[in-house]
């Protein structure tokens, strides 16, 4: 695993256990932003995982879906 993947899951962790925390749930998606993302980079990298994270972050607004979204 490459030095960017770890360093983007290191912040999407710090996310888990800070703000998302304290923050009542409201995640619109299974498995969340957060779970979302870890398990992109760690199965595609950096790029592209970090591009997948990001299109799935960015469909998470009231108007998005909502329910099973596993990563492909």
């Amino acid at each position: 695993m490459s030095l960017a993947s770890r360093a983007l899951i290191l912040v999407a962790r710090a996310w888990q256990v800070g703000p998302s925390a304290v923050l009542p749930p409201s995640c619109r998606y299974d498995p969340s932003c957060s779970a979302y993302a870890i398990t992109a980079l760690r199965r595609y990298g950096a790029v592209k995982g970090g591009w997948l994270a990001t299109k799935r972050i960015a469909r998470c607004h009231p108007w998005g879906g909502y329910g099973p979204d596993p990563v492909p």
